[in-house]
């Protein structure tokens, strides 16, 4: 019996795609960031983030690309609400910024506010569906090059499609074992408030190109 699935060029090609979208930082990215850096439900939310992928690269592979990508008010309903969640999300960051709050949290003795396991998985949810790029770039893009593999649904499009989930899976698991071995080594202030900094310029500036993609 071969294995041949993980060396086939269809599975290569996905996982290559997958990895190349998911590596740039986004919200999805700065978001388990933050939470491996404060220790809390990491790997809750690594799994989420990749089951959330899943999802939007099966979407992608099994159909949205056949339909011609997303209709203009799908679209234009998804920049608003990706716009509308960037801008929050970047003023909140802009917040910790400007007054950065003690991180050396054993030497402060302070704990930063504890998520829920329902808070967790919803605000993991929240990070990789509610951002357009998740929708445009993961459902469209890989559902899109899934079609050089067949235009028939074949089984070519379905090793395509795991080796772009496999891509997701390869990306957040490495990433959140980063987090957990240096969280402790990167807790300080100035770690935070340049992630933090980072995160409001890459909000906002996300945000503005949403909306001037509208036009």
């Amino acid at each position: 019996m071969s294995f041949a699935l993980p060396v086939s060029p269809a599975f290569l090609s996905g996982m290559v795609l997958s990895l190349s979208l998911i590596m740039a930082i986004g919200p999805q990215n700065a978001h388990v960031l933050r939470m491996g850096l404060q220790r809390q439900h990491l790997a809750l939310t690594v799994a989420v983030c990749v089951l959330a992928d899943v999802v939007l690269i099966a979407l992608g592979v099994a159909g949205l690309a056949q339909l011609g990508g997303l209709s203009d008010k799908l679209h234009g309903a998804l920049i608003g609400a990706g716009v509308l969640f960037l801008a929050v999300y970047g003023w909140q960051a802009l917040r910790r910024f400007l007054r950065p709050a003690p991180v050396n949290l054993e030497a402060a003795n302070l704990q930063p506010p504890t998520m829920t396991r329902r808070q967790a998985v919803l605000s993991a949810l929240a990070f990789s569906w509610l951002n357009p790029h998740a929708w445009l770039d993961t459902a469209v893009l890989i559902g899109t090059a899934s079609l050089a593999y067949g235009l028939d649904g074949g089984p070519g499009r379905a090793v395509f499609g795991l080796g772009a989930a496999t891509g997701s899976l390869l990306w957040f698991a490495g990433l959140g074992l980063a987090l957990f071995w240096l969280g402790r080594r990167l807790n300080s202030v100035a770690v935070w408030r340049a992630l933090d900094g980072l995160v409001a310029l890459m909000m906002w500036g996300t945000a503005l190109w949403l909306v001037l993609s509208l036009f």
